[in-house]
């Protein structure tokens, strides 16, 4: 009998190594892919995934400030965060596939699934940057919240579909342009051409958001727009802040916030 997909999310979720999360991740997605794995949920999904001994994590607030010079203390930071948050992400999108999959279609779980082995590609290709430059992921302190959405949005899939790829993942879009130009400035072409290639997928992840986000209102009965915002101002409270990537967003098919969703 074929293992099921549950179990192997479980237990992707709970590899602490991160280049062994990697290849857990995209070994799933490629055993899923591959049939080798069963549509059955008799797994629950941990509350928080396991997490290597480094990097420390610190709350937002004891977070030190990044400068915004080209230094290579600054360029390493830099690549750092990003690495942290490529690493989170892994694990937020087999979160998405093992913790609401058995409520939603098998499409859903193999778009999450196929989201998570691209998030594991970005976080192996960024931890291979900080190589590099000398250094490697868990050398800095990084961000405890990255987590505080999976949690507050686990009692209902339109709720993280909402907040984590159409709201976190989305603020990728928009932040993502001038941090390639900050590298064009500073002559790192290979670092242009890897975050050039994330916003790439990014586009596509936040539009695999949206399309399944659309899909839960119409079972419900419910207007996007409307339901989206709504979600925004009860889960994600501290509300989106701009300038918006108005181009990218669009091309991801998310809808427009309204004034009580923004910060």
């Amino acid at each position: 009998m074929a293992a099921s997909v549950a179990s192997a999310i479980r237990s992707a979720l709970l590899t602490a190594d991160p280049r062994a999360k990697a290849m857990a991740a995209r070994a799933v997605a490629r055993d899923w892919r591959l049939g080798r794995l069963g549509f059955a949920f008799d797994a629950e999904m941990p509350d928080r995934p396991a997490r290597p001994e480094r990097p420390e994590l610190l709350l937002p607030k004891h977070m030190p400030k990044r400068r915004k010079g080209g230094s290579e203390r600054g360029r390493i930071a830099l690549w750092h965060a990003l690495a942290h948050i490529e690493f989170v992400a892994i694990d937020l999108a087999l979160d998405m596939a093992g913790r609401f999959g058995a409520g939603m279609e098998r499409g859903f779980v193999g778009d999450f699934l196929a989201v998570a082995a691209d998030e594991a590609m970005h976080f192996a290709l960024i931890e291979r940057r900080l190589r590099t430059l000398g250094s490697h992921y868990g050398a800095l302190p990084a961000h405890d919240g990255l987590w505080d959405a999976a949690l507050e949005t686990r009692h209902d899939v339109a709720a993280r579909l909402a907040i984590v790829p159409m709201v976190l993942e989305a603020r990728g879009l928009d932040v993502t342009p001038a941090m390639i130009e900050r590298l064009r400035a500073m002559g790192d072409e290979p670092g242009v051409r890897l975050l050039e290639r994330i916003l790439d997928d990014e586009i596509n992840h936040v539009r695999i958001g949206a399309n399944h986000f659309t899909a839960v209102c119409a079972s419900r009965g419910e207007e996007v727009n409307e339901t989206w915002n709504l979600l925004i101002t009860r889960h994600f409270r501290a509300g989106l802040k701009g300038p918006f990537n108005d181009s990218a967003r669009a091309a991801a098919g998310l809808p427009r916030p309204t004034e009580h969703a923004l910060a």
